[in-house]
């Protein structure tokens, strides 16, 4: 387990576009943090870091569930947010294949933590101030 702590959205854009070096085709990274805590944020800096060339075009997929940016890796952002029954959907939303093609972030992972495929790695977001994070990660099976 590893901590990391930030202290601006841009220190947080910057520990994801560090941490992307760390993942590959088949990567599930499962975000959990409360609203606000920065994890589209982090998103935008893994996609930077995963070579999406204008990481302006990450947004959440809180309405859509699915975003898809092209890079040197595909990125799959997956929000779990609004769904009803969100172990049950999953697997309507196609992960296998998305994990077989390209790296997997899910924001609002821990609610179908049960349902998540083995190995994931967790990255835990706590909000420690106005613009301040720790983010734990940690990586799981």
């Amino acid at each position: 387990m590893e901590t990391f702590e930030t202290s601006s959205v841009y220190e947080t854009v910057s520990l994801g576009e560090r941490l992307a070096g760390r993942f590959d085709i088949g990567a599930l990274i499962a975000l959990v943090g409360p609203l606000g805590s920065g994890k589209t944020a982090f998103v935008r800096g893994l996609a930077q870091g995963l070579g999406v060339l204008d990481e302006r075009e990450v947004s959440s997929p809180t309405y859509v569930l699915v975003q898809e940016y092209a890079g040197r890796v595909p990125l799959y952002h997956v929000d779990l947010y609004r769904l009803v029954a969100p172990e049950a959907e999953l697997a309507d939303l196609g992960l296998d294949e998305m994990l077989a093609d390209g790296v997997v972030v899910i924001e609002w992972a821990d609610r179908a933590a049960d349902a998540l495929p083995l190995p994931l790695w967790r990255i835990t977001i706590q909000p420690t101030g106005v613009t301040s994070r720790q983010f734990t990660l940690e990586r799981i099976g």
